[in-house]
């Protein structure tokens, strides 16, 4: 599209952009914009605003655009140029652009729009402001009236249906409220409290708000009870299919709450299933209930109310319009990109009907355009740039009657494949027909009706026609005066109206024949003359003849009044009109006849010492309240009005008009200093009006002083400054100018003198020589102090100095994310003080150096980690040195640094080398690793490569390795090595695949010795492929049900039951458990009074005395223990021995019984030692020590603690190598006899032990060293 300039009268590509902000049209100038420029466009669009009269309103809005868009704002109707009512603002800080409104008033209620202009396009929203009017009670009749209502309502919020049915309805007294209109606002949105207020003749707002919350609140108490949450309350209205409906969204606390529906009071049956046919259905998805109404007919007008149990949720009222629609919308058929339009004509005018398309409600807007015809009767859709998804049913819903039609889209052939078509300028639709004509036709026809209903009033209101003039000799009264219909017209100050009459039912070729035949062509009209002044009545005639004149019935005489006559030209002059001359003039002539009222007056009068008494000028204090009362004598008809600077003063807001039959009062409640000004009050009645006039003065603060401050001169020593007197001096004189003035860079002011009224200017001569000061300025009169005038920005004293330049940077470290650069002072400082440092950075092959902080945000030290850098990317970089002058001369640039890690070689971070997992489960062992460059991994499985079957994921400083489904195959130890340019790491992880064991095999019984039984198993399958494999044994007996746990953790497959007794039956299982878990139990034989009992043989010889004293005994030796790092440990052996021997544990000789860090226990003869997370420092030999009265007997074993030893560090050998490092060693080897180590210091670090330092010596053998 192209768009005209008015300002350079050419044309101006236009193209249309989409902002990412809805709402926003935005125009471009050209088609191609040039590289880092833009057009406008809004970050932030104004909100559009309800306010109540006399607040302040404001609109904000954020804009950006390159170069910086001008902002300007505007309204549909009317200019926003005052000053004092429109304010334009911008904040540098948060880019905001404020448009205020202060004190708004109900005529600024309007469309505003905001544009932001530049010179490559513009970008344009729109924002509604609202403004409610706020009244006060007009009489002590409607206070009274009011203070009924508040009872009434009471009485009313008691019963459990707030609105009655007709028939139960009380007869209401005048000035008492319908219950309808609290029930409404309860519901209604607060931009419909003014509407609504409207239709029920509610004009004290403020009456009504405060009622309403009182109302509010009590309702809400109510609903509490039975909902947990209202919410999203819409009102009633015609959908396109027909129906009306209703939604909110409710949360019951009781979901068995009945929900009732009543409409004027009177409960409505609906259905909650869908596809009834009943009228009313009230459905519910989820929280949300909707109410429907179908098949719409006049009668389902009315007011809806939901209700939950007695307690009133929600209340709408459906008005259904009478309308209809003369000419339906028609079926459109456009092309792609083409305008299509819908239009339709109703029998009635409709300021806004309701457009669907699709079922979808549409609005104004980019895509579409609703326009209504001046009488309100053709109504038009206009779908804009139709698209082929635009294709379907649109429908039209004037009240309860609705027209639909299809809207059917052809795809442009002739456009470019792959390309979009151009917009055309062509429009398709409409309805085919003249809807003007049709329109016209139409509004004669309702015309005609208005005027038949006003006739028909007229006629009922005549009580009797008037009666006849009687006869006279001259003039006989005719029979049956014809109708004339008079068009009055002012003529002159005479009283005198001219009228043209004509007879009725006479057509323009009867007049042609009847020419002879009298026709009054002005006839009389009610006049109203001036007491003292002369009047006249004049009557026209198309032929002449003769007249009568009559007063209320009386034939006129010459005596009285001047009667005249020239050719057709009847005339009757009062000279000086008095009380008498007051009454209806009739002029007769034949069979026509015209009347006329006469009423003589004075115009309104004052009292001159109360016109002088009220011309004095009313001086308050802002917040104060100016009253002005003029008295003034009782007549009828008499209007009174008040302006202020000619503009008329409306009641309500923080005005109060109080009109009296004998006198009228202005009161102005908190003044404003824009409330001052001319106050006239104007009386005027039919006969004229008068005018008294006064001045409403309010005093207040002065404004700030007008700006901008200029600097007259600047020096080493002095500062002079020069400012304009306040746009309002707050309604006194300002008396004198108070200056503060602030160091840059200080948030402390202070005050340097004041100077008087006459003089806008001072000297600041104390002063110093490449400071900068920052001043304001404050006017005050004997009301205060204004707020301040800034400089907006700082003044220097004298010439600027600036600083030499510092050492160039110099890189001290880098990385991918920050660039650490330490710089000299410059060696010339110039004499002034340094505060602090600029750093600029500039990427490689670019031009533009970029501030790494502000020149008011000095760096204060000489280093800096710069970390908005982009990986990979070079920069240079250089320093400024700031003084109070500003930033001085840069340094030389930094030598080019690459924003990366430095080289490395690769580590591993906190990685575990020992991970257990479930057979069938899948494996991941996932290592973290630091490296630079980037290490080249490579996993192996014992030494060899790893099969296909095993993923490896590399990420960035990860690499993981997965086995879907692991099998006990899988385990393994898996060794990890990252390689790169600066070295190599490895890491072995010891993966064990297990499951559930297998149960042991057969379970035996043997009684060895007299009170135990030795139980022996079958070793579990599983025993040989886990060397973490152990046994459980559970013990019953018949005495007890209960199963319990008698040896844990053994590792042979025997063992011992004592104390069995003779005569109770004992059952034993045997479990195998492991790092999964435990297996089936092997079930023991029944061990009872008969069984496998040890054969005593007496053989007749008396029992002697046997000695079973014996000294310890180890039966089963202590085994070989190898666990990881932080893994549980078990120890177990057996010993016997007679008395029972005392058993010690020893670590490196070392008693270990006292130790909390082991768990020690001797259950007969089995001695277990248990160690919860095995230490690197529980390494070495642990012996048990079994000692009686007759011996000891003693067994040992070594507990070597797996886990990865760091050595960092190298040695010297002799040999044919020269240097050797050591990466990672898992074990204690001696080095290979070719080797001669000479001496050998290396850091051993197990993870989290202290470091220690170890000594190798020749033969391979560590030992602690210092």
């Amino acid at each position: 599209g192209w768009l005209f300039d008015s300002k350079t009268a050419d044309l101006r590509v236009g193209i249309k952009k989409k902002s990412k902000v809805p709402g926003v049209m935005i125009t471009q100038f050209i088609e191609t914009l040039p590289e880092g420029k833009s057009h406008p466009d809004f970050t932030r669009k104004p909100i559009a605003l309800t306010i109540q009269e006399g607040k302040f309103a404001f609109f904000k809005a954020i804009v950006i655009g390159d170069p910086a868009p001008t902002v300007t704002w505007s309204r549909n109707n009317g200019d926003v140029s005052d000053t004092s009512r429109y304010q334009t603002k911008y904040d540098p800080n948060s880019n905001e652009h404020t448009f205020e409104m202060p004190n708004v008033k109900p005529d600024q209620a309007d469309t505003y729009k905001c544009f932001a202009v530049n010179e490559f396009g513009q970008a344009v929203v729109t924002v509604v402001l609202n403004v409610i009017e706020v009244g006060y009670k007009k009489a002590k009749a409607q206070a009274q009236a009011v203070e009924n209502g508040e009872e009434n309502f009471k009485t009313v919020l008691k019963r459990k249906s707030k609105v009655r049915p007709k028939s139960e309805q009380p007869e209401r007294k005048d000035g008492e409220i319908d219950p309808k209109f609290w029930e409404l606002l309860l519901s209604a949105d607060k931009k419909d409290y003014e509407r609504i207020c409207a239709e029920y003749g509610v004009t004290d707002f403020r009456w009504m708000l405060k009622k309403l919350n009182e109302m509010k609140q009590e309702r809400e108490e109510e609903q509490a009870a039975f909902v947990r949450n209202l919410s999203n309350l819409r009102p009633i209205q015609t959908n396109a299919d027909g129906t009306a409906s209703f939604e909110l969204d409710m949360d019951l606390i009781d979901l068995n709450s009945s929900v009732y529906i009543y409409k004027d009071g009177v409960m409505v049956q609906y259905s909650r299933e869908e596809g009834e046919k009943m009228k009313h259905s009230l459905k519910q998805i989820g929280r949300k209930y909707v109410f429907s109404v179908k098949d719409l007919m006049p009668d389902d007008a009315g007011l809806y109310q939901l209700d939950v149990e007695d307690v009133n949720m929600f209340s709408t009222e459906f008005k259904v319009p009478m309308v209809d629609f003369l000419v339906k919308i028609q079926e459109v058929k456009a092309k792609e990109r083409e305008d299509a339009v819908f239009e339709c004509v109703l029998s009635n005018p409709f300021s806004k009907i309701l457009w669907f398309g699709k079922n979808m409600p549409l609005e104004q807007g980019d895509k579409y355009d609703i326009e209504v015809s001046d009488d309100k009767l053709i109504h038009r859709l206009v779908v804009k740039d139709c698209m082929v998804v635009d294709k379907g049913i649109y429908s039209a819903c004037a009240g309860i009657k609705s027209c639909n039609a299809w809207l059917v889209v052809e795809a442009d052939k002739e456009a470019p494949q792959g390309k979009k078509s151009a917009r055309k300028t062509t429009r398709a639709g409409g309805s085919g027909i003249d809807l003007q004509k049709v329109a016209q036709e139409q509004q004669v026809k309702l015309e005609k009706e208005r005027e038949e209903r006003k006739e028909q009033i007229k006629i009922a209101k005549e009580a009797a026609p008037p009666p006849p003039p009687p006869e006279t000799p001259a003039a006989p009264p005719p029979p049956a005066p014809k109708e004339v219909v008079p068009e009055p017209k002012a003529e002159g100050k005479k009283g005198c109206w001219k009228c043209t009459l004509m007879t009725r039912g006479h057509d323009h070729k009867r007049l042609d024949k009847e020419t002879y035949e009298p026709v009054i062509t002005c006839g009389l009209s009610d006049i109203y003359a001036l007491r003292g002044k002369p009047a006249e009545l004049i009557v026209t005639l198309n032929i002449d003849c003769d007249g009568v004149w009559f007063k209320d019935g009386e034939p006129l005489s010459p005596d009285s009044v001047s009667i005249t006559k020239d050719g057709t030209t009847h005339k009757l002059a009062i000279r000086s009109c008095t009380d008498d001359d007051s009454g209806v003039y009739r002029f007769v002539a034949g069979e026509l006849s015209t009347q006329g009222k006469v009423t003589v007056g004075d115009v309104p009068e004052f009292d001159p010492d109360d016109l002088h008494k009220f011309s004095k000028p009313v001086i308050v204090r802002v917040g104060q309240n100016a009253a002005f009362k003029m008295p003034f004598a009782p007549q009828e008809s008499l209007v009174v009005s008040w302006f202020k600077d000619g503009t008329e003063i409306k009641d309500g807001g923080g005005v109060k008009i109080v009109k009296e039959p004998n006198h009228s009062r202005l009161l102005f409640r908190d003044c404003l200093r824009t409330d001052a000004g001319e106050i006239k009050i104007q009386l005027k009645n039919p006969f004229g009006a008068v005018e008294a006039t006064s001045k409403l003065i309010v005093l207040d603060r002065p404004g700030p002083p007008e700006g901008p401050v200029e600097t007259v001169e600047t020096t080493s020593s002095v500062i002079e400054i020069k400012w304009n007197p306040p746009k309002d001096d707050g309604g006194s004189p300002v008396t004198n100018y108070i200056i503060e003035r602030q160091h840059a860079r200080q948030s402390l002011w202070t005050k340097l003198g004041d100077v008087t009224a006459d003089k806008t200017s001072f000297r600041d001569r104390n002063v110093t020589h490449g400071k900068k000061y920052n001043y304001r300025i404050y006017a005050e009169n004997p009301e205060g102090i204004s707020d301040p005038l800034e400089t907006a920005d700082s003044i220097m004293a004298g010439v600027m100095i600036l600083s030499g330049p510092p050492g160039a940077p110099t890189v001290v470290s880098a990385s991918k994310t920050c660039i650490n650069l330490t710089w000299t002072p410059p060696e010339d400082d110039r004499g002034v003080p340094i505060i602090g440092y600029q750093l600029e950075k500039r990427k490689k092959d670019t031009n533009q150096w970029i501030a790494l902080n502000a020149v008011n945000e000095p760096i204060e030290d000489v280093k800096y980690a710069c970390k908005d850098v982009t990986e990979g990317a070079e920069y240079e970089f250089r320093v400024s040195a700031i003084n109070e002058s500003g930033a001085g001369d840069p340094s030389p640039p930094s030598a080019m640094v690459c924003a990366k890690n430095p080289n490395m070689r690769p580590c591993f971070k906190d990685p575990e080398d020992f991970i257990v997992v479930r057979a069938g489960n899948s494996v991941r062992v996932k290592i973290n690793y630091e490296a630079e460059p980037p290490p080249e991994i490579t996993w192996l499985k014992d030494d060899e490569p790893i099969s296909p079957w095993i993923n490896v994921i590399n990420s960035e400083g990860m690499s993981q390795l997965v086995i879907p489904s692991s099998k006990r195959s899988d385990s393994a130890v898996y060794t990890i090595i990252a390689k790169n340019s600066v070295g190599q790491a490895s890491f072995d992880i010891e993966v064990r695949v297990t499951d559930e064991p297998k149960s042991p095999g057969p379970v035996e019984l043997e009684q060895t010795v007299h009170g135990r039984v030795l139980v022996s198993w079958a070793p579990s399958p599983d025993q040989e492929l886990d060397d973490r494999l152990y046994y459980v044994v559970s013990q019953r007996d018949s005495n007890n049900r209960l199963w319990k746990t008698v040896a844990d953790r053994l590792s042979t497959t025997t063992y011992t039951a004592n104390n069995i007794l003779p005569g109770t039956e004992y059952h034993f299982r045997v479990y195998a458990k492991n790092d999964m878990g435990l297996s089936d139990p092997s079930q023991s034989p029944t061990w009872g009074v008969n069984s496998n009992r040890v054969p005593i043989a007496t053989n007749g010889v008396n029992s002697v005395d046997i000695n079973f004293e014996r000294p310890p005994s180890i039966l089963v030796p202590l085994k070989v223990h190898t666990p990881p790092k932080g893994y549980q440990l078990y120890m177990t052996c057996a010993v016997r021995g007679c008395p029972t021997p005392t058993v010690s544990w020893f670590l490196n000789d070392i008693c270990i019984n006292s130790d909390k860090n082991y768990y020690i226990t001797n259950s007969f003869g089995v001695c277990s030692l248990y160690i919860l997370r095995v230490r690197q420092k529980d390494s070495g030999e642990y012996k048990v020590v079994a000692f009686n009265s007759l011996g000891q007997a003693e067994c040992s074993t070594k507990l070597i603690v797996r886990g990865k030893m760091n050595l960092r560090g190298h040695f010297i050998y002799k040999g044919m190598f020269d240097t050797i490092f050591l990466q990672e060693i898992f074990c204690f080897a001696p080095f290979p006899p070719q080797i001669k180590v000479t001496a050998l210091f290396f850091l051993l670090r197990f993870s989290g032990e202290t470091n220690t330092i170890w000594r190798m010596n020749e033969e391979g053998s560590c030992f602690h060293g210092e």
